[in-house]
């Protein structure tokens, strides 16, 4: 094969690569923040979470890993709805979270709980 050939092969291959990727959102994109609001709710610490979609695409059926989690303050459904066990947080049951949309809600425990995400789907154009 011609130099060429093999250049123009290697350009055409890597380009196929990239839009494998592209457009397609990583667990890493879902940011979860959580800091005290200094009030206290029946005698726990209230915190608050904000979750935010930093990929460029719209995700939905976000869920968060929800362990151990309990709450003092009743949270609103719409926006977090943790199953019994295994203790899942889906993040806008049924919604979608747009780009730099930051969800948000607030909990009343002794201790902070990990709410890692541990899956979504993206719907990119």
């Amino acid at each position: 094969m011609r130099a060429s050939t093999i250049k123009t092969l290697t350009i055409v291959l890597f380009l196929a690569l990239i839009s494998e990727g592209y457009g397609k959102c990583l667990l890493s994109d879902i940011s979860v923040r959580q800091s005290q609001t200094g009030v206290m709710v029946k005698g726990k610490a209230e915190w608050s979470v904000s979750i935010t979609n930093k990929c460029s695409c719209v995700q939905t059926n976000v869920v968060l890993n929800c362990t151990g989690f309990q709450s003092a303050e009743e949270i609103d459904p719409s926006i977090l709805t943790v199953t019994l066990p295994p203790k899942l947080g889906f993040v806008k049951p049924g919604q979608a979270i747009n780009r730099d949309e930051v969800v948000s809600f607030k909990y009343a425990w002794d201790n902070q709980f990990s709410l890692n995400p541990i899956s979504s789907q993206s719907l990119c154009p």
